[in-house]
């Protein structure tokens, strides 16, 4: 464990946050410092405070705390993560013998300085009943090794001696706070507590002292560990080495089926997906595989996590899934829907056994799996959103670190299966996952070529702001990495240079797109060039390039994308930017026009041979769109050859108005949300009598 305090580093903090006040600034810094190391806390994991004073609107100067809100990660936290509230009226508030946590909520927020700051924790009293002015808390790795055992305080004893207070677990929340504030009134001498199965607080008149405290407590535990003989793993399976083309399949067939499908949805809203489906991450690494591979994985993973606050991310338990499943090709889809539905039955047993022996009465929380371990290949995690696959991800890397350390000393044991209940099933907890509505494209991989610049790029910022995560392609790098940055897509989205007239670089495309979010649900084949050439005098090479392009590239994009769907097996949407000149040819574009009959033929034979899959296949007929489509003076020169300007020329159809990248972008939309149409083209032109699809 590492001290990363650093003089030079506080005097900035309390320059640059001077108007906040030195006690805030030095608590932004010392928080920041616990949150960047990721064996004290992870993702917005623990919690830290500061006491001070403060002037209110009259001038009287009052005592207040500044603790951690929700919603806010120690390692990138502002001052306005840590909101104020009056520190008097919560003491007060230990003399009460009891406190629901809808009161204890309740008086937290009514109590804020600032009634538009975040929750704040629902550690926050047991920091106020404490007396000092910085307090941290963490879930250090090497502290819950230790405390996970079945002799877990006398292993806190042998370690810490007497200089830390053990506090037994409880949930958080007033009676933890209460619990906590006795013991250490116990013995005021302390400079920590340790909270079993849980974590470990530390405290100071300073922020250095406290955080000194910290790094020196969970430092002495990673050295009692190591002090002790390290534990081996009895190894079953070696490992095994695979490509990325084999984790993605694996990636696909787990993703296809864990998902659950709404059968009200498909009568009470038929525009919306009936399937919760998720997305999908995996790592490996020696460490990970030691211990997937092994004889202890059986009996260790299925104990339950490591703290209870990692519940709601990584269920009570993961799914093993057998080496013996994943060595047979053909019966490997079958074999990981078998592991499903034994983990949903066995946590609807879990469930109405909790409930029932607790008499209480809750609403099932979905029953699908979050982890998925599999010998020789590694650790796979589910969730709605990427960001929340890498956090369950790290949670169950962190886990087995838990787990490794924890056998080198004894035996790891989590909390009883009552406890986990509690803490999964408690409304303050579920919270922190920020549940809102939904968008319409959320939990959905989009794959779109060409997306760079116009169509392509409108298409990708359309589906963003409803929700999807993306991956993008084109040709060309340098307005690829500038698409990037676009605002509405640098939060949801990847993407890789792919020449889409080469079917290997289509099918990489699609391997990363796996590994990164775990499938594809909807492809939108959009990249194209316009040749033009009278076609008695066209030559082969530019014909033949131009039904590369604009026809082969969209039968690699789509044979790509297929494999992927179908072994997910919960359908798929193939969408493709044609042309309204496979309907009304255009003179001197017949090197483009007929390659985009093709597309149409192409779609409408994907919708005729997919349909039994769940997979439909449209396109979209865009025309007089200014995009890069229209190079070379292009535009100008289709303009002249009519005698008429530009801006007739894009406003000359039927509703006088020229067509924006936008509008052929909400085509692509509408088609993605249509679930029940296939084999359709929609013109997005402004009205061409001559184009009319027939």
């Amino acid at each position: 464990m590492k001290n990363l305090w650093k003089s030079a580093d506080v005097l900035d903090f309390i320059e640059r946050y001077k108007k906040y006040g030195e006690d805030v600034a030095l608590r932004t810094y010392s928080a920041r410092l616990i949150g960047q190391d990721s064996t004290l806390v992870l993702h917005g994991g623990g919690n830290t405070s500061v006491k001070s004073r403060v002037r209110d609107l009259s001038g009287e100067s009052i005592e207040v705390i500044y603790m951690k809100g929700s919603g806010w990660d120690l390692s990138t936290i502002e001052p306005a993560g840590h909101p104020a509230i009056e520190l008097a009226k919560l003491t007060q508030l230990r003399k009460l013998d009891k406190l629901s946590d809808e009161e204890m909520v309740n008086q937290l927020r009514i109590h804020l300085l600032d009634s538009s700051s975040p929750n704040p924790s629902v550690e926050t009293l047991l920091h106020a009943f404490l007396p000092h002015k910085f307090i941290d808390h963490t879930h250090a790795d090497a502290v819950l090794a230790i405390t996970n055992q079945v002799d877990g305080e006398q292993k806190v004893r042998d370690w810490a001696q007497t200089k830390l207070g053990i506090v037994p677990y409880i949930m958080p929340g007033f009676a933890l706070a209460k619990l906590a504030a006795t013991m250490y009134e116990k013995n005021p001498e302390v400079e920590g507590l340790v909270l079993l199965k849980h974590g470990i607080f530390t405290f100071g008149a300073t922020a250095e002292e406290s955080y000194n405290r910290m790094v020196y407590w969970v430092g002495e535990a990673e050295k009692w560990l190591d002090s002790k003989p390290s534990f081996s793993y009895h190894t079953v399976i070696k490992n095994t080495s695979y490509d990325q083309s084999e984790v993605m399949n694996v990636m696909n067939i787990l993703r296809g089926a864990n998902t659950l499908s709404d059968e009200t949805k498909k009568k009470t809203q038929p525009a919306q997906d009936p399937l919760q489906r998720m997305l999908c991450g995996f790592r490996s690494s020696s460490h990970i595989l030691d211990f997937v591979n092994s004889r202890e994985v059986l009996e260790f993973s299925q104990i339950g996590p490591a703290t209870p606050d990692h519940v709601i991310r990584t269920k009570p338990k993961p799914v093993l899934i057998a080496h013996e499943a994943l060595t047979n090709v053909d019966t490997f889809p079958s074999e990981v829907k078998k592991s499903i539905e034994n983990f949903q039955s066995n946590y609807r047993n879990y469930f109405l056994r909790q409930c029932e022996k607790q008499g209480v009465i809750k609403k099932m929380l979905d029953p699908l799996p979050r982890i998925f371990l599999v010998p020789g290949m590694g650790c796979f995690a589910f969730a709605p959103t990427r960001k929340e696959v890498t956090i369950a991800l790290d949670i169950y890397e962190h886990t087995i670190d838990v787990i490794q350390k924890a056998l080198s000393v004894g035996t790891y044991q989590a909390l009883p299966e009552k406890d986990i209940f509690d803490m999964e099933y408690w409304s303050l907890e579920q919270a922190k996952l920020g549940k809102s509505a939904e968008k319409a494209f959320s939990r959905k991989i989009v794959w779109i070529s060409g997306a760079a610049s116009g169509i392509g790029l409108a298409t990708a910022i359309a589906f963003a702001r409803l929700g999807a995560h993306l991956y993008l392609t084109d040709s060309n790098e340098n307005f690829l990495q500038e698409a990037l940055k676009h605002p509405d897509l640098k939060n949801c989205t990847k993407g890789l240079r792919c020449d889409v007239t080469q079917k290997k670089a289509v099918e990489e495309s699609f391997i990363q797109c796996s590994l990164e979010f775990g499938g594809v649900d909807i492809v939108i084949s959009n990249a194209g060039f316009a040749p033009t050439s009278p076609i008695a005098e066209c030559t082969d090479e530019l014909l033949r390039k131009s039904f590369e392009v604009n026809f082969f590239a969209h039968q690699n994009v789509a044979q790509a994308a297929v494999k992927i769907m179908k072994r997910q097996n919960i359908g798929g949407t193939l969408l493709f930017n044609a042309s309204k000149s496979a309907f009304n040819p255009g003179p001197d574009f017949g090197p483009y026009t007929l390659p985009k009959v093709g597309v149409i033929g192409l779609m409408r034979q994907y919708a005729v041979e997919l349909g039994t899959y769940g997979i439909r296949s449209n396109a979209v007929n865009a025309d007089r769109v200014r995009t890069r489509l229209y190079s070379d003076n292009l535009l100008e020169n289709r303009a002249a050859s009519r005698g008429i300007s530009v801006n007739e020329y894009l406003s000359g159809n039927l509703v006088a108005e020229e067509v924006y990248a936008e509008d052929v972008a909400e085509a692509f939309v509408y088609l993605a949300r249509a679930r029940k149409t296939t084999g359709a083209v929609i013109p997005v032109d402004g009205g061409n009598a001559a184009a009319f699809p027939r």
